[in-house]
């Protein structure tokens, strides 16, 4: 338990903020505050409690948590002679950590109540607590903006190795089935020449082989009956594994009715042959064109991923067209969107100008709001919609996402820092204010507005001149 101790005016110029003040105000501060002494361990702050006195460490020190999925994440410590807590003019309501004392620890303690009353006592204290407060938060900020980042991309990545692994393995299984089949190829081609079939028929059988058409799209149970139907017309032509061969020649686009034509002027003997390498040469063009999409699939997430962080870029302001920027981040969050069946529309108009930006800073944008729309959307059946208008001397960026929508008090104070409705420890109130900080450093605006059903986040940004 904290230990109150006797007022002693001295003892807070051990406070690096409070030297050289006049003996008045430190008998001021030593009236209105106290000093308490607190054993290791001993929790100070707490998350979720009302953040209600400016703390000055006379001897140990603070190590201060921030709660992360049931945890307690270190954040940072306050030594010897450091204020922390609440300070004059800071709009923090709520503490967003835990503070616990490090061994044992004297702190003094100011009630927020006692400001307005620091403020008429020692302009020059307060004006000081200002400058650590402005350090502090800009510090904070920074931070912050590194967590975001790396918040975003951990899950950004949890889907980006969800999408590469489907195409990996598609891969994977495509080659290990087409290295078989390549070794039973020989065997098939011995066959077909055993028959000696003639040779037009045989570059019927060639031409066949390299058809690549689609098969147009059939019901499961359609499906299940066309291959029925086709392996019981391969086994009247002696196949004896016509529902091994029926797949492959469906998937191929072949019927009875257009293999018939192909295996009439062969002898019976020599059509289980033709039709089984005809089948096992159609099998490998089907899989060299199933590994070549995943492979395109791949290049196309490795694509998108290099166009969101734009690896190949300087970190300088460009002529940017915000639609590519728009897409590629939509396309990173494309697993986010399909795990909640997000109805998504994107409705560029071809008139907007490009703008002056820079593209990392812009997609942090992007990023933020497609992620708090998508975060805003029910489980399922959401809709998110994403457009571009040109505007007089810009462009406006609108998302807009059907969730429940925000209440007008929150709308009043969204864009505040450290501003969240979120629990302690799943958010930290910087996202929004973050957003609409890059997008006024880039000479725009960014404004919000809802009711129940539709939220609205527009994004004005100049033209490159």
């Amino acid at each position: 338990m904290a230990q109150q101790l006797p007022p002693d005016p001295a003892a807070l110029t051990g406070i690096v903020a409070f030297q050289n003040l006049p003996a008045e105000v430190l008998a001021w501060l030593s009236e209105h505050g106290q000093i308490c002494r607190y054993t290791d361990g001993e929790t100070v702050v707490r998350a979720g409690e009302p953040a209600s006195h400016m703390l000055g460490v006379l001897a140990g020190g603070l190590q201060y948590y921030r709660p992360d999925n049931g945890r307690n994440e270190p954040v940072f410590r306050v030594e010897a002679g450091r204020v922390t807590g609440i300070l004059p003019y800071s709009r923090l309501q709520i503490s967003k950590g835990q503070g616990l004392v490090i061994g044992e620890t004297t702190l003094y303690l100011l009630p927020r109540t006692e400001f307005p009353a620091l403020e008429q006592v020692s302009p020059e204290l307060v004006q000081r607590l200002v400058g650590i407060m402005s350090d502090r938060a800009r510090d904070e900020v920074r931070a912050q903006e590194r967590d975001d980042k790396l918040r975003a991309l951990g899950k950004l990545s949890a889907g980006l190795a969800h999408e590469l692994n489907n195409p990996a393995a598609a891969i994977a299984r495509a080659s290990d089935t087409l290295g078989a089949m390549l070794q039973e190829k020989p065997v098939l081609l011995k066959n077909l020449l055993l028959a000696c079939p003639p040779a037009e028929v045989v570059a019927t059988l060639l031409s066949a082989g390299v058809a690549d058409a689609a098969p147009a799209p059939r019901s499961a149970l359609a499906r299940a009956d066309a291959e029925d139907e086709l392996a019981d017309w391969l086994e009247t032509q002696g196949c004896e594994d016509g529902y091994a061969l029926a797949p492959s020649l469906l998937d191929a686009g072949h019927t009875a009715a257009t293999l018939e034509p192909l295996v009439a002027p062969l002898a019976a003997p020599a059509r289980p042959a033709a039709l089984a390498w005809l089948e096992s040469h159609l099998a490998v063009v089907r899989l060299t064109r199933d590994i070549r999409e995943a492979s395109q699939r791949i290049s196309t997430l490795v694509g998108n991923v290099k166009a969101y962080s734009h690896m190949d870029r300087a970190g300088g302001r460009e002529p940017l067209d915000v639609a590519t920027g728009l897409d590629s981040t939509l396309n990173i969050f494309d697993y986010a969107l399909r795990q909640k069946n997000v109805q998504l529309t994107r409705t560029y108009a071809p008139d907007v100008p490009p703008v002056l930006a820079s593209a990392g800073q812009l997609n942090q944008v992007w990023t933020n709001l497609i992620d708090n729309a998508i975060d805003a959307l029910p489980a399922s059946g959401g809709t998110l919609a994403v457009h571009t208008v040109k505007q007089p001397g810009g462009v406006c960026v609108s998302i807009i996402d059907n969730g429940s929508g925000l209440t007008p008090e929150v709308l009043a104070h969204m864009f505040e820092p450290f501003y969240t409705t979120k629990p302690a420890g799943e958010g930290s109130g910087l996202g929004l204010d973050i957003a609409r900080r890059i997008v006024q450093e880039h000479g725009g605006r960014l404004e919000a507005q809802s009711v129940p059903g539709r939220t609205e986040f527009s994004v004005w940004l100049p033209a490159a001149s």
